[in-house]
């Protein structure tokens, strides 16, 4: 299997582990105030924290993991971690939304007095907690699906907190105490509506799927016009993780060369797929006017 080197953004686990102490922090903090309190908004915005801290520790776990070396027991190593990670993840938002609905659609219809004063400050503190928790984040977030999950995660506490903190001013200035359970709707609705994009794409990961923006026909195109190439078929491409994306494939060439010959025309295949599809795992099976399917896709 051939590997072309390329830069890759270090994604940093101590900004990880920061967010989980934070993430501690306010969900001890919100717990207390929501009991006093009464607010359901905040319980739910501290069970959604709670939810973070679990879903955060095992993002740092699995990114621990994936960066151990690969054995002969562990080819590729522990690298797809991080994708089991953000998939448990987001399946973990959308149980937590699923449960505040639950609690927000009966607290709906019989709403309660709740201490605006304690949810306002404690709303405050999750907003400054966690927008300094997205910002350690979001450089990370944009390389690596595990670190997005995270991110979503934390971001999505932010939001909540913002709603929580419009609730708690609307109660103590208007005594609206039924706006602390719309809130609270609105921020599961949100959580379900993140969560989705997030599960789409780890479930392609996992599942090997070809990558949406590869064309295979244009792939296959582009390495045709290489000299010496006959055919690119039996082709799989998929992504190990954010990092690494695979191909496989058979190819036929158009004359019976030597394997150093074979090993000039490869270089030129894997150009090609690095610069133009992204392509930097490339494990080719050469091959002259052997009998098997040529078809793009082979079913094994």
């Amino acid at each position: 299997m051939s590997k072309i080197d390329i830069h890759k953004h270090e994604v940093k686990g101590k900004n990880l582990l920061l967010s989980i102490l934070l993430n501690l922090l306010i969900t001890i903090a919100q717990v207390i105030g929501g009991i006093i309190s009464g607010s359901l908004a905040l319980i739910s915005d501290a069970l959604h924290n709670f939810s973070d801290v679990l879903s955060l520790v095992f993002s740092f776990i699995a990114h621990k993991l994936s960066r151990r070396k690969a054995s002969i027991n562990n080819t590729f190593g522990y690298k797809r971690a991080e994708l089991i990670a953000a998939f448990i993840n987001a399946i973990t938002l959308i149980v937590v939304a699923l449960f505040i609905i639950y609690e927000a659609s009966i607290r709906l219809f019989h709403p309660e007095p709740i201490q605006s004063t304690l949810v306002i400050w404690l709303a405050v503190l999750g907003i400054v907690v966690n927008g300094g928790s997205v910002l350690l984040l979001k450089k990370d977030s944009e390389h690596n699906l595990n670190m997005k999950s995270a991110y979503l995660h934390l971001l999505t506490d932010m939001m909540a907190s913002v709603a929580v903190l419009v609730g708690g001013l609307l109660m103590k200035f208007y005594s609206w105490f039924w706006v602390d359970s719309i809130m609270t709707l609105l921020i599961a609705l949100y959580l379900i509506y993140v969560s989705y994009d997030l599960i789409k794409s780890a479930t392609k990961m996992l599942m090997l799927f070809t990558p949406d923006y590869i064309d295979i026909k244009e792939l296959v195109r582009e390495v045709h016009k290489i000299p010496g190439v006959n055919k690119l078929h039996h082709i799989h491409i998929w992504h190990l993780n954010d990092e690494e994306l695979h191909l496989e494939a058979h190819l036929d060439c158009a004359d019976d060369i030597k394997m150093s010959e074979f090993n000039l025309l490869l270089e030129k295949i894997e150009i090609v797929l690095f610069e133009q599809f992204h392509i930097n795992h490339i494990n080719i099976q050469p091959e002259f006017n052997k009998e098997d399917p040529k078809d793009f896709i082979v079913q094994d």
